[in-house]
């Protein structure tokens, strides 16, 4: 077996998440509940300003991916920042509407790497360790106060001309303080 084929490629993926949900879905009303998140979700579909690929919404999160042309770190963060506007812009809207406080919140995950897509019926779902390894990365304690941005050292090394000075590029970066209430950390 090839270790590469065609149908391998290297590229983005991206999940924002929508922090606070299981607590959210246990205390609310299930057709309040779904009406918030359906509109959370929506809000973010719709501020896809990159044409990134959809593979599936899982539950309170997208997991999104591009193989081709992929995003500068300007522009990843102009996603970014257009994905938590708008969400924060929904939950007010929400919030003022049905006249209740929602205590949810969103967190961006970044990754690059090699992975491909199986499809079972009706359905294409994307394989490999980065799919694997961004979810892990939901799972972190770096901040356990959302809202924020996770980029992984992949996307950051993919992203800069010289990949070794990444890190230190991407910690100098003007651009990773101006949504500072996000904080992009690696």
């Amino acid at each position: 077996m090839q270790e590469h084929t065609a149908d391998n490629k290297k590229g983005m993926v991206m999940i924002p998440d929508i922090s606070g949900f299981t607590d959210f879905v246990i205390k609310s009303n299930m057709f309040v509940g779904k009406y918030i998140t359906e509109s959370l979700l929506k809000s973010i579909m719709d501020s896809n300003i990159l044409c990134l690929e959809i593979s599936e919404i899982e539950g309170d999160a997208i997991l999104f991916y591009k193989h081709h042309n992929l995003p500068t770190f300007e522009e990843t963060l102009m996603q970014i920042e257009q994905m938590y506007n708008d969400f924060q812009k929904e939950l007010k809207r929400l919030a003022m509407q049905l006249a209740i406080e929602i205590p949810l919140s969103l967190k961006i995950i970044v990754h690059y790497g090699e992975f491909t897509k199986y499809k079972i019926g009706k359905f294409e779902k994307l394989y490999g360790a980065p799919v694997v390894e961004a979810h892990k990365m939901l799972k972190n304690h770096i901040a356990e106060h959302p809202p924020y941005a996770l980029f992984s050292d992949a996307f950051l090394q993919a992203n800069f001309d010289q990949p070794e000075k990444a890190t230190v590029e991407y910690d100098n970066c003007d651009d990773c303080m101006y949504l500072p209430e996000i904080g992009y950390i690696h």
